[in-house]
């Protein structure tokens, strides 16, 4: 674990809920946007730079 991921604020997607299933939670670092598997969170995540995570998200919202 960098000395990034120690002081990371992870959040839950706002559709998880406590049935198990796919659940997803984000934190916002200095150099990157972290996804994680809510469920084993001690596995490694995923970190994606700013842009590359604007993309991502532009492209799920569009229609």
């Amino acid at each position: 674990m960098s000395a990034e991921d120690a002081g990371l604020t992870w959040h839950k997607n706002s559709y998880s809920g406590n049935e198990g299933g796919a659940c997803v939670e984000v934190a916002v670092g200095t150099a990157a946007i972290h996804v994680r598997d809510s469920k084993d969170v001690d596995r490694p995540h995923l970190s994606v730079r700013a842009d590359g995570w604007a993309a991502f998200v532009a492209f799920a919202a569009a229609d």
